[in-house]
């Protein structure tokens, strides 16, 4: 387990854990060393004399100021460790989140990411602060208490050693029984945090069908399955629990007769059977206590492995050479993109020269967006390439790249913060009048006017607190902002009211000013002034020309345009 947490935080973390590993198990043997002090004290006194029972006393009380000590410095040692792991856990997390292709991000994983990062890794992360001393001194105290039993009386501890092996069988034993049972568990609990994410996502649709009073049955039947889960493994554990139990009685009364025969038989003296039997009740409480710590160990390593397979999932690759482009024009050569078993993009071929506009039109599924996120990297090409002033995008520092593109989707996320904050997304080094002049340019000076707290006013998390319309402004002005040579534009008027769409259009203008542009749209009427159309079908090219030459041509485009000017049937 250690092995792999430092594997999960990186092995310059290697030296304070060991350090605090080892500060643990020297407690833990003080503790058993100043127990094994009992027995010449307790045979002294138990014999009357109280002389000779004088310095065993004094040795007891050093010993036990020394392990006092050592335990202090332990336990202060796996604390400040285990916030420090803490620390560079999440920090670690954070760093390979960011790096993973945005394809890795499907709806199930907003569940297991919460819970992981939340929950998870403060129960991992406190098995140095919390779990591993216990462990050590419920493991190491009674092997140490053993070993001065063989030294006073080698018939009692080997008695008492027999039983090592049994306990360590049992304990292997409640692992494998519970190992299937703790997995189903935290595969359910991942699916019902999912389930309450999706239930508080999805309220105004629920409450649009009505549903307001009666139980959201998806969400019943996930915290059910939960429950039965719970039960299950917890069930499967107690076994363990109680044979753990029953050996250690059972030894205890082993060594209880043992003991008693031998005094009877003169081998011993009635006060070393006795100080010995004191010995071996100081084993029972510790191993005993296995079975707890043992299970939280086991769900501390169960979350370990799921951040450690998290963070072995291989982001996108970095250049070993990165390659600066000089120039902006965009190729997309023989392109081939599949998701699992479905080719989304098809031996697609584009070329945009820098400075012009290209736009991307076709029907749903067609690989659209897709496109877009090929060459912003979000994923890599399995076949082709996609080229920026002739260099591969995967030859460009991911940083670099993101540096020359700015992005404008239709569905837009605002963090819960103000909206100067927001746009200075696109630039946080700007200027205040900089990002004054690109809230104008997108048409938000407008919006903020009217708002209570003008630029201070908060936007509500993921900018609820907004109208779609305005929070589409602050991603246009948090792109002019970024002053990026290459636009992305996706959907970005779809869903806007008469009024919004206007303004839009404008800081959409102002956006698209000198820049490469690629732009995917519905409304086919945002796209006549491009420079270059590609009509996409099944991922693949179906036409492509200016709109005037694809009207003439009267193909796919030109059925869609058609489509696209009929006005509605009067109801």
């Amino acid at each position: 387990m250690i092995r792999m947490l430092l594997r999960v935080l990186g092995h310059h973390y290697a030296r304070p854990v060991r350090r605090t590993i080892a500060l643990m198990t020297a407690t833990a043997i003080a503790e058993g060393l100043s127990y094994a002090l009992l027995v010449p004290m307790l045979h002294a006194l138990l014999t009357g004399d109280t002389t000779a029972a004088r310095p065993w006393l004094i040795a007891f009380a050093t010993a036990v100021a020394a392990y006092a000590a050592l335990r202090y410095a332990a336990d202060l040692s796996g604390f400040r460790v285990g916030t420090t792991l803490l620390r560079g856990t999440y920090r670690r997390l954070g760093d390979h989140l960011a790096r993973l292709p945005i394809g890795w991000y499907a709806p199930g994983r907003v569940g297991e990411v919460s819970l992981l990062a939340s929950r998870g890794v403060l129960q991992a992360m406190s098995v140095l602060a919390h779990v591993l001393s216990p462990y050590i001194a419920a493991a190491v105290t009674p092997l140490t208490i053993v070993a001065v039993m063989l030294a006073y009386n080698p018939p009692l501890g080997l008695a008492a050693l027999l039983a090592v092996p049994v306990v360590a069988a049992i304990q292997h034993w409640t692992g494998r029984a519970t190992n299937a049972a703790d997995t189903e568990r935290h595969h359910r609990d991942q699916q019902a945090t999912g389930r309450v994410i999706e239930y508080l996502q999805t309220q105004p649709v629920l409450r649009a069908g009505g549903r307001t009073t009666e139980r959201f049955t998806l969400l019943d039947d996930s915290l059910r399955e939960l429950q039965h889960a719970s039960r299950r493994s917890t069930l499967s554990a107690l076994p363990g629990v109680l044979g753990l139990t029953l050996t250690v009685q059972a030894i205890l009364t082993a060594l209880l007769i043992l003991a008693t025969h031998l005094a009877l038989g003169a081998t011993i003296g009635p006060a070393e059977a006795l100080t010995l039997l004191v010995l071996a009740t100081r084993c029972a409480d510790p191993l005993l206590s296995l079975g707890d710590i043992g299970g939280q160990l086991r769900g501390a390593r169960a979350e370990l492995t799921k951040l450690d397979t998290l963070l072995r999932t291989p982001p996108l690759p970095e250049p070993p050479d990165p390659i600066e482009p000089t120039r902006h024009d965009l190729e997309f050569d023989s392109v081939t993109f599949r998701h699992g078993d479905h080719t989304v993009i098809d031996h697609l071929t584009l070329t945009l020269p820098e400075g012009h506009r290209l736009a991307v039109v076709g029907p749903s599924g067609a690989g659209k967006t897709t496109l877009l996120h090929l060459l912003a990297r979000f994923h890599d090409v399995n076949t082709g390439a996609i080229r920026i002033g002739g260099t591969d995008v995967r030859a460009i520092d991911t940083q670099a790249l993101m540096a020359r593109i700015a992005i404008v989707f239709q569905d837009v996320y605002l963090f819960d913060a103000t909206i100067e904050d927001n746009i200075r997304l696109g630039r946080p080094a700007a200027t205040t009048a900089e990002v004054r002049a690109a809230a104008t340019a997108a048409r938000l000076d407008e919006v903020i006017e009217r708002l209570p707290d003008g630029w201070a006013t908060p936007v509500g998390e993921g900018g609820t607190l907004l109208s779609g319309g305005e929070r589409q402004r602050v991603s246009i002005a948090r792109a002019l902002l970024k002053d990026a040579p290459i636009v992305l534009l996706d959907e970005v008027t779809s869903a806007l009211d008469p009024a919004n769409e206007a303004a839009v259009h404008q800081g959409i203008e102002r956006l698209m000013a000198g820049r490469t542009v690629v732009m995917v749209a519905h409304r086919l009427r945002t796209v006549r002034n491009a420079d270059h159309i590609a009509f996409l079908d099944g991922g693949r090219v179906a036409e492509e020309g200016t709109h005037d030459e694809l009207l003439r041509r009267g193909g796919r485009y030109a059925a869609y345009w058609n489509l696209s000017m009929t006005p509605a049937a009067p109801e």
